[in-house]
């Protein structure tokens, strides 16, 4: 419950490898309505920083959007695995083919709360050491990893090229710029 609002009933209405979907029927204030939520486990991104100052993106192909976008690595959180920093080493393997000896979290944040509970777990990774890339799936097997200097995440800021939420927010921080501001 939350200032008044609380959740009375959960129906789930679809359950995907993914996600699920649930109908939630809440009361406040002696009035019921009901609202229709994406429920996911949660996902984590990382800003991997190598020994020559570049960070690390991945330009893939995303089927909700129909097109290869910018990427900061990123993964999603197994029902099984709730520890995110466990997942952020994991899927830093799986689409960079490196892994962190630092790692520090710079935000916690719901990636759009209108309509998911997910929340999105963001770290840095720096100390990096090669390894074998191990992608999971179509998508990341056919993936590029990016390598990028200071000037040239600037340009493609600058660019308006960038459409990802998360991403923006590990590059301005790669950055040293506030990311609300």
């Amino acid at each position: 419950m939350s200032d008044s609002f609380a959740i009375v009933e959960r129906e789930t209405l679809l359950t995907s490898y993914v996600f699920s979907v649930e109908r939630r029927t809440i009361i406040h204030e002696g009035q019921e309505f009901t609202r229709d939520v994406a429920v996911h486990h949660g996902a984590v991104a990382m800003v991997a920083v190598n020994e020559r100052d570049e960070v690390g993106l991945v330009r893939q192909y995303r089927a909700t959007a129909d097109q290869v976008l910018w990427e900061i690595p990123a993964g999603t959180i197994d029902a099984s695995d709730h520890d995110p920093l466990a997942t952020a080493k994991r899927e830093l393997l799986e689409e960079m083919g490196v892994t962190a000896a630092t790692w520090r979290r710079i935000a916690q944040v719901y990636v759009s709360p209108g309509w998911t509970d997910q929340v999105m777990h963001i770290f840095e990774a720096r100390d990096l050491t090669s390894a074998d890339r191990a992608p999971d799936g179509p998508e990341e097997t056919a993936a590029k990893v990016v390598w990028l200097s200071r000037d040239q995440v600037r340009e493609l800021l600058d660019a308006d090229r960038i459409n990802d939420a998360t991403l923006t927010i590990g590059l301005r921080h790669f950055l040293g710029v506030d990311a609300v501001s």
